[in-house]
């Protein structure tokens, strides 16, 4: 077995159909397996994959599992040489993932590679990036990160002369995995329910002597987002809680405190932004989920760091 697609849906549907219709075409020349992992969807995905994709591997969780929880079941199913990581809102041209594939069986080295990600008009979305630093994450976390270096940070910008390369890391949206180099390193650490578990795990293959690849001249189609907008201040608050957890995991508690620090900052002073519109009737659904959004955030961060001072890691989110 060549390739193993591993998606995790929740509540994506239509977007899930689109996906899996784009890659017979995409896998052209590979013997190739799709598992899809449903977390409890109320919209009928898993039905929808019983009925229409028979070839396709379901599992269907009682519960949400968590996007990392459920990755880590498709790829203890899968048997392919490589494993490919794809959220259920893309859709992959034809000949891209074997384009992909063909790339790390001509590079060795390899132990993940990413492609070029874009929206759905065709215009390019962050692909790859730095590891975080305590500056840029403090930036981003007050919003200025994409104000003073560019509209795609931490993602540079693209360039037409830019070629395939080593990066730090590629989001998890369409992330290839070599089988030698996952089992040398490990699965996805659950620890993180959802975000900065792919920063995580390019972050152990390269200490494993590997290296993560961008692929520029390959593209897939991302729309971004589908899962994580239906429940926004929980997914901002489990965005900061695996950013600080990252932090603490792999940087040490200092670096986390001061992290902790700028994010509590910022997120106090947008709750006093939004305080002073509450006088102003259209604004005030707006501010009460500034302030929703406020209290998970200082909530994860907290949580990272009473757990880290304890010498405990932090636990798995249960919902």
């Amino acid at each position: 077995m060549d390739l193993s697609i591993v998606v995790v849906n929740w509540n994506t549907r239509e977007l899930l159909r689109r996906c899996l219709d784009s890659l017979p075409a995409a896998t052209e020349g590979l013997s190739a397996e799709t598992i899809v992992v449903d977390n409890n969807s109320t919209d009928g995905s898993a039905a929808m994959v019983r009925a229409h994709y028979p070839q396709v591997h379901l599992v269907e969780n009682g519960e949400n599992a968590g996007f990392v929880r459920a990755t880590n079941q498709g790829i203890t199913l899968s048997r392919g040489r490589y494993v490919l990581l794809l959220n259920s809102d893309t859709v992959a041209p034809p000949g891209s993932l074997a384009r992909m594939v063909a790339f790390m069986e001509d590079h060795p080295d390899a132990g993940a590679a990413g492609p070029k990600l874009v929206n759905p008009d065709g215009s390019f979305q962050a692909s790859y990036a730095r590891f975080p630093t305590l500056l840029s994450e403090s930036l981003s976390a007050f919003g200025l990160n994409r104000r003073l270096y560019g509209p795609y940070h931490p993602s540079p910008s693209p360039r037409p002369d830019d070629r395939p390369a080593p990066v730090d890391w590629v989001p998890g949206a369409s992330l290839l995995l070599r089988r030698m180099a996952l089992e040398a390193v490990g699965p996805l650490d659950e620890g993180f329910w959802m975000y900065s578990e792919d920063t995580d795990l390019c972050y152990r293959i390269h200490r494993a002597g590997w290296k993560v690849y961008y692929l520029p001249d390959v593209e897939i189609v991302h729309f971004g987002g589908a899962s994580s907008k239906q429940c926004r201040p929980e997914s901002v608050g489990r965005l900061y809680r695996s950013k600080m957890r990252f932090f603490r995991k792999h940087y040490g508690f200092l670096p986390a405190l001061l992290l902790g620090i700028a994010i509590a900052t910022a997120y106090g002073v947008k709750t006093a932004i939004a305080t002073l519109t509450l006088p102003f009737p259209a604004r005030r659904a707006p501010a009460r989920a500034q302030f929703r959004t406020a209290r998970r955030v200082w909530e994860g961060c907290w949580q990272i760091l009473t757990d880290a001072q304890n010498g405990r890691a932090a636990p798995p989110e249960s919902g």
